[in-house]
């Protein structure tokens, strides 16, 4: 054994202690930042060969590693874009070139153009609702955009789907071909009639009356008519005499089940005045024998609004309350994991990147696999223990300082054998 392999010892140990109280600074520093994963230093030893009789002192080597995959525990607040994870699964954020990475720190609010960014400044991707119900891009971050969940001036929009669910009664009257309300005369007979409120380009309300005419042994006419139209006090005719109706619809029910045949139409495209053409879903309608009643009936668009609320589901979809207060998905938030979370790439800012050793992130919407739910107005604490970060650094000052003991033995030592020259 040398006296500078003693030396060089101490300096390795007093080297490794120091990462470790650095890795202390850093977790109690960021006790309270939002989705931070505390750092722990891992120790191992260097070992240099010697041969029997004679020991050559070696070192250590320390490896920072991060406890990405425990989850700190939520707390909750007012501001529904503060967002958390229950599950394995990461918000995916993009910095201000674009580049996507990784983060559970949730605490989002919408910066000076309505894209929600967190505290370090990294903007929330998710799928726009603006092309239809989006499809996740499994293999990558693809297809993602900054959710924005603000605007100014007003916007609307035109009806284009509904449902309508009703039950029919089993022993109404059939109505002759003359006197249905397709044929649009003044004595048009009916079985039930209901209004639907649906809206044209502009946001403006269009009413439609739907009757339900029973023609024959389970078949039932459906009729559309615009209420604007409608004779005042009677109903028919809409507009001239002999208009036809702004859609028509054939039901035929298996009398043995109640329900819609499989050959039945289940569905009815109804233009809009002033506006698209709304497809109405009527395949859960019965036929039993009590009354006409409606269990189910919605359309979507909205009126001219601003938006009021923003709301975002367990599922990750974002949704825009307006004035009236009528919902819109505006976004759909998806959450990235790795096979590894712990072996990836710690960055400034509390986001990750993927390596090597984490493998690939798969991306998949909340409540798919094990990435989990997103709950809106609550965050993600750190997982860092005070108390036991206390006790860390106690113990690493200790051993730190007796580390520097060996090399100022080693130091002693070697003043000793300096001298034995003089």
């Amino acid at each position: 054994m040398s006296l500078y392999g003693m030396m060089r010892t101490g300096v390795s140990g007093m080297n490794a202690q120091a990462n470790r109280l650095s890795a202390t600074a850093d977790n109690i520093a960021n006790s309270s930042t939002a989705g931070y994963k505390r750092a722990s230093t891992q120790f191992s030893t260097l070992v240099i060969p010697g041969s029997t009789g004679n020991y050559n002192s070696g070192g250590v080597t320390t490896t920072t590693r991060y406890a990405i995959s425990e989850a700190g525990i939520p707390q909750y607040t007012t501001s529904p874009t503060d967002l958390a994870i229950n599950g394995d699964g990461f918000f995916i954020v993009a910095d201000t070139n674009g580049t996507p990475y990784m983060t559970r720190a949730g605490n989002f609010v919408p910066d000076d153009q309505g894209h929600l960014v967190n505290a370090a400044g990294f903007t929330l991707l998710g799928y726009s609702f603006a092309n239809g119900t989006p499809a996740v891009t499994a293999n990558g971050f693809a297809g993602l955009e900054p959710v924005t969940v603000s605007q100014t001036g007003l916007t609307a929009t035109p009806s284009s789907a509904g449902d309508f669910y009703a039950n029919l009664p089993l022993d109404a009257d059939i109505v002759t071909a003359a006197d249905l309300p397709s044929a649009n005369a003044t004595t048009a007979t009916y079985t039930a009639k209901s209004s639907l409120v649906a809206y044209d380009n502009a946001g403006s309300k269009q009413m439609l009356d739907v009757y339900f005419t029973k023609t024959g042994a389970n078949t039932w006419e459906v009729a559309v008519f615009d209420q604007s139209q409608a004779t005042a006090g009677s109903g028919f005719p809409y507009g001239a005499a002999g208009s036809a109706p702004l859609a028509t619809q054939t039901l035929t029910f298996d009398p043995t089940t109640n329900q819609l045949t499989t050959a039945s139409a289940s569905t009815i495209d109804v233009p809009v005045p002033n506006g698209g053409t709304v497809t109405l879903d009527l395949s859960q309608s019965t036929q039993f024998g009590t009354g006409y009643s409606v269990y189910d009936a919605k359309v979507n668009g909205n009126p001219p609004s601003a938006i009021q609320d923003v709301q975002i589901a367990d599922d990750g979809t974002v949704y825009a309350q307006y004035d009236d207060g009528s919902l819109r998905a505006l976004y759909r938030i998806p959450l990235a994991t790795v096979e590894s979370p712990d072996n990836l790439k710690v960055l400034a800012g509390n986001v990750f990147a993927a390596t090597a050793d984490s493998g690939d992130p798969t991306v998949g919407f909340p409540g798919e696999g094990k990435a989990g739910t997103v709950k809106s107005g609550a965050l993600e604490n750190s997982n860092v223990d005070i108390a036991q970060e206390l006790t860390d650094m106690i113990e690493s000052q200790r051993t730190y300082t007796a580390n520097s003991k060996v090399f100022q033995t080693g130091s002693d030592l070697m003043d000793v054998l300096v001298n034995l020259a003089r």
